[in-house]
């Protein structure tokens, strides 16, 4: 499915198959979740690159990683920053899963997640921090909006386990 296409779509709901979308990857890659047909995906929405939450929430996925590729699991985040930001946040932190460019906000638009947020006082469009997990089959079973950093990746983890 087209980027463009996407935001003619409603959003998703639990339960509903996620429709077969395309964004650029860090690594030189393209992200296409039919590519991901027969795994479980963790879909990890956050506002920007290097930032002190968005650092802890993907060092807390990094350190369990291993323990989610276990489990037939592949991890991805998503923001609004370019390619260029995500590869140096990718390489200064180690992480080894890839961080996907929503320049365009397609992917935030179809997951909702694009909020008015308070920042300094003053009301700012941004992205609330959330995670959803598509099965194998490609529908979202699970999601976590709002999410607080802390143990996240943890009750993401558990959330597979339970699988």
């Amino acid at each position: 499915m087209e980027l463009s296409t996407i935001s003619a779509i409603n959003f998703l709901m639990l339960n509903q198959t996620v429709p077969d979308f395309q964004l650029p990857a860090t690594s030189g890659k393209t992200f296409q979740r039919s590519y991901y047909s027969g795994k479980y995906l963790v879909l990890y929405f956050y506002p920007k690159d290097s930032t002190p939450g968005c650092t802890t929430q993907g060092m807390q996925f990094r350190d369990a990683y291993a323990e989610f590729q276990a489990k037939n699991t592949e991890i991805f985040g998503i923001s609004r920053d370019s390619l260029k930001s995500h590869e140096n946040f990718k390489a200064k932190f180690s992480f080894p899963f890839e961080l996907l460019a929503d320049t365009e906000e397609a992917a935030c638009t179809l997951f909702n997640v694009i909020k008015m947020k308070n920042m300094y006082g003053k009301q700012v469009r941004g992205i609330e921090r959330s995670t959803f997990i598509i099965d194998a089959n490609g529908t979202l079973i699970k999601e976590w909006r709002g999410v607080k950093v802390d143990g996240h990746a943890a009750e993401v983890l558990s959330f597979i386990n339970s699988l």
